[in-house]
């Protein structure tokens, strides 16, 4: 059924003419005449009776009037919706963050509640192997997480931070002299890294594997601030960005420099070939804004 025809016949009836509902809509009344006799083929049914200059319903007329008036009602009502979505005023983001860098991307997400206080944005912490899979599985529109990532995955990716590693180390004497750790030398020592869920924790063991070493992996862990701890302790030695070492006590830890070509590089990915939400690419152009040196790299 042709909307339009609806919306014909429904001014017709409030117009009680064809003439002044053509005038209403701005439309010929042979035009109005036409969809009408359509409308009344498709429904099988008279609708609309004259009786000199009076129109009359019938009792289907009736009808179709009544659930025409609602219908039209929920088309107008889905018309602004739209448009609340075309212009940002509504919508919603689904978003994931690894639980490390909710501190980097605090700004951008301010600035993107500012500019669109509508759009509900919800968040999950995920670590970066579960979010490429909830991405690809259409649970997140969107998430960040460490680049790069498999190349076969059919996502798109956008680069917009990197920063160094570091060994996190206990503050004593043994480490004092030192101004960098290489892997061989972490290989000598038990090993704290964040678990499977993240992808620093493929991307460090494939370091070791380049060097044909063999680490004694001594703990895993979803949390950063454990890690510490356990560093702290004594328990072993640890593999961090530098942004969150910045973020530990000074007094009992010491962090150096990873002596490799691994950096913690951060990205959005979401997936390849697949509708993108409007909610979802202003959060895009959001972070380009955010971090202007970003460049989009598509992953094949």
């Amino acid at each position: 059924m042709d909307v339009r025809a609806l919306r014909y016949f429904t001014e017709v009836v409030r117009q009680q003419s064809f003439t002044r509902a053509a005038e209403k809509l701005f439309v010929t009344q042979p035009t109005i005449s036409k969809m009408l006799r359509q409308l009344e083929e498709e429904l099988g049914c008279t609708l609309l009776l004259r009786e000199g200059r009076k129109l009359h319903l019938t009792d289907s007329g009736q009808a179709v009037y009544q659930r025409g008036l609602v219908i039209l009602q929920e088309f107008h009502q889905l018309e602004a919706q739209l448009g609340d979505i075309n212009q940002l005023k509504t919508g919603e983001l689904r978003l994931g963050i690894p639980p490390m860098v909710g501190m980097q991307m605090a700004g951008s997400i301010s600035a993107f509640r500012r500019r669109y206080p509508g759009v509900q944005l919800k968040i999950s912490e995920f670590g970066g192997l579960t979010a490429q899979q909830a991405v690809l599985s259409g649970a997140l529109d969107i998430a960040l997480t460490a680049l790069p990532i498999e190349s076969e995955l059919p996502l798109n990716t956008l680069e917009l931070m990197h920063h160094p590693l570091c060994v996190l180390l206990p503050r004593s004497e043994k480490w004092r002299d030192h101004h960098k750790v290489g892997l061989a030398e972490l290989a000598e020592h038990p090993l704290l890294i964040l678990n499977e869920e993240f992808a620093l924790n493929r991307q460090i063991r494939k370091a070791f594997q380049r060097q044909n070493l063999t680490p004694t992996i001594a703990l895993r862990s979803a949390q950063w601030d454990f890690l510490a701890a356990m560093v702290q302790a004594g328990m072993g030695l640890a593999i961090l960005p530098e942004p969150i070492c910045q973020r530990l006590d000074k007094q009992s830890l010491l962090w150096l420099p990873l002596e490799s070509e691994l950096q913690w590089s951060l990205g959005l990915i979401w997936r390849e070939g697949s509708y993108l939400s409007r909610s979802a690419e202003a959060w895009i152009e959001c972070c380009r804004e955010h971090w202007p040196d970003s460049a989009p790299r598509l992953s094949v």
